[in-house]
């Protein structure tokens, strides 16, 4: 018995998975979502609502990818925001997702089961898609952040279409990452893309990224060289967000600073 009490107790304390791979193993967020009744990654959304507030109004169709069990669309409805539709690819998040928000009454949230690589959605039919680091399990096992593995390159680039696909014309992107924008900026402004890229930053001191991409906004002189070569920039980290999960899916910090 007092075996059993340990190992529950340092099941509650590890911060994660043993491994990010965990990450990439439908069974894992499966087996997570059973259990776990509410995570926020990248930090709640009081601290980025500042920057969400101006894109989004009550007409506002929105939808968001990789909703798991995250209170985003809860806070979004609170600010008026009503014509909301939440995805995820484990079926026990979108389960217990409905089953909460009948409870508060929010039926005019959807909630579905579906694949981001994948989406089930007509063409042009979104004011505004947010992910919230959903888009970093994609380089999970990417191996070099300076020169990602293909297969790596290839399911964020079918992410990306897919998005810009079911986005309308002056459609808005927001991706809320810890991927860094010279990570990010080569492939949000993939020449096959027409939207705009913008990045603000929050968070104090361990900075998350807020990226804005405005469909039909890129501008004709918005080409980025080949060759251009980016710089290896300085990394500071910073106290208990360190110890937190988010951590867990920061670039490989051995390769930034080698």
């Amino acid at each position: 018995m007092g075996t059993t009490q340990d190992s529950n107790i340092t099941q509650k304390n590890r911060v994660g998975p043993s491994t990010t791979l965990a990450y990439l193993d439908p069974q894992y967020w499966d087996e997570r979502f059973s259990t776990e009744e509410h995570y926020e990654w990248l930090k709640d959304y009081s601290h980025f609502r500042h920057l969400i507030q101006p894109h989004l109004g009550p007409s506002s169709s929105v939808l968001e990818l990789g909703c798991g069990n995250s209170q985003l669309c809860e806070e979004l409805y609170k600010d008026g925001v009503t014509e909301i539709t939440c995805i995820d690819l484990s079926a026990v998040a979108v389960e217990n997702k409905q089953k909460k928000l009948l409870s508060k009454g929010l039926t005019e949230i959807k909630v579905l089961e579906a694949d981001m690589l994948d989406l089930p959605f007509s063409s042009e039919c979104f004011d505004v898609v947010i992910e919230k680091g959903t888009m970093e399990v994609l380089f999970v096992d990417s191996g070099d952040p300076w020169n990602p593995r293909p297969a790596t390159v290839t399911k964020v680039m079918k992410m990306l279409e897919g998005v810009h696909r079911v986005l309308k014309p002056d459609g808005i992107y927001i991706s809320i990452s810890f991927g860094q924008p010279h990570f990010r900026r080569p492939l949000f402004e993939a020449p096959q893309f027409t939207w705009s890229v913008e990045c603000s930053t929050f968070g104090d001191g361990f900075h998350y990224f807020f990226y804005t991409l405005k469909k039909g906004r890129r501008s004709p002189d918005d080409k980025r060289s080949s060759g251009e070569k980016l710089e290896r920039p300085s990394i500071n980290l910073y106290q208990d967000e360190l110890e937190g999960e988010d951590y867990l899916f920061r670039t490989n910090l051995d390769e930034l600073n080698c």
